[in-house]
């Protein structure tokens, strides 16, 4: 059967009108994924305190009569103020599941530490025990607990 010359052209474009359609769905799709990701998941910060040369050790949690997010995927701390050597961190998980890092260093002012991974999929920090020494003759210092949900 002769293909005519108009008949050629028709099925060229509709194959042209496929493809971008399929670029234009892909498009869609991945800027849909993007924007979901970036207006749900964020780090917030749960709790902060500040912290005295004074003392070795502190305890972050939530203020009288509320609780911290419960759907928290990773946790870390920051700390503002002053160099501070941290020796020991103890997340207190809901559940009883206490999870140690110990010899976490120092972390310079404006730093932070790395990120440590909820025991269970969104769980909920009660609260942070942190052990620590402020360096360089600094008195005071700010520790915050982030939360990434």
């Amino acid at each position: 059967i002769p293909v005519y010359g108009n008949q050629k052209g028709r099925k060229a474009m509709k194959i042209g009108y496929v493809k971008a359609g399929t670029i234009i769905a892909s498009v869609v799709l991945l800027l849909g994924t993007f924007g979901t990701a970036s207006a749900k998941d964020t780090w917030t910060v749960l709790g902060q305190k500040t912290i005295k040369a004074t003392d070795p050790s502190t305890e972050i949690a939530a203020e009288a009569g509320k609780t911290w997010k419960e759907d928290v995927k990773r946790a870390k701390i920051s700390v503002e103020g002053a160099d501070v050597q941290i020796t020991n961190v103890v997340f207190h998980w809901k559940g009883g599941k206490n999870e140690t890092i110990s010899n976490v260093g120092v972390v310079k002012a404006g730093g932070e530490t790395a990120a440590k991974d909820a025991p269970t999929r969104e769980a909920t920090l009660m609260s942070v025990s942190v052990q620590y020494k402020i360096l360089n003759n600094k008195p005071t210092a700010t520790i915050k607990v982030w939360g990434y949900d």
